[in-house]
């Protein structure tokens, strides 16, 4: 008489998930080369958690690379909407390189093209609060009318992902990163605003930890 075994999938526990998200963070930082093997030890839980929770060492690449975007998303959403626009796309753009700088392991994954995205609609969902500060000042008249603003959030994006990337993962000192305002107003009075009050609301805008308090932060 023929037996026949059935395999049942085992529950899916957050904890795990997020421990194993966060150890794999921990290796990157450490420059720790990342297998089955060594992403578990020391955790407590066998390798099959991570084909339990990620389908394997693929998907816990994409659930990574998320990992990044998510955090983001989450340190954007602390930034204060003000009734200035311009400096409110300052403050995001300085939050931006904070973020980057606190996380610098998941920023290097985020930008990972070989590597796909678990929800690409939140990821790009990022961009959003961008849009949203340009639209508003396109619409409060300090940028001018023909200012497409997924086009203005796009070159302010650029602005401080070129920055912190040659400072996070590049060869300049973090000193570079005082460049960013004075290229945030270049790109800002070339969409229409003037200058001397888009100096006074960059400036208002663009504050950032001191690089203590930034490498003070958990991962």
């Amino acid at each position: 008489m023929a037996c026949s075994v059935q395999l049942v999938a085992r529950p899916k526990d957050p904890a795990v998930r997020t421990l194993l998200i966060e150890r794999a963070a921990a290796m990157l930082r450490a420059r720790e080369p990342i297998t089955l093997r060594s992403l578990v030890a020391g955790t407590g839980v066998s390798t099959m958690a991570v084909y339990t929770h990620f389908e394997g060492m693929d998907g816990l690449w994409q659930a990574l690379r998320q990992e990044g975007f998510t955090r983001l998303g989450t340190r954007l959403t602390t930034v204060p909407v003000s009734d200035d626009p311009v400096r409110d796309l300052a403050a995001l753009a300085a939050a931006y390189l904070d973020n980057a700088l606190t996380h610098p392991d998941l920023y290097r994954v985020m930008f990972d093209a070989s590597v796909d995205l678990e929800d690409l609609p939140a990821a790009d969902a990022t961009l959003e609060h961008l849009v949203q500060a340009a639209r508003r000042g396109r619409d409060a008249g300090r940028f001018r009318a023909d200012v497409v603003p997924l086009e203005l959030a796009i070159q302010s994006w650029t602005i401080g992902h070129g920055l912190v990337s040659l400072v996070a993962t590049g060869p300049l000192p973090r000193e570079t990163l005082d460049h960013g305002p004075f290229m945030l107003r270049a790109l800002f009075t070339a969409c229409g605003d003037d200058p001397d009050r888009c100096r006074a609301s960059v400036e208002q805008g663009w504050h950032r930890p001191a690089p203590d308090d930034e490498r003070s932060r958990p991962a």
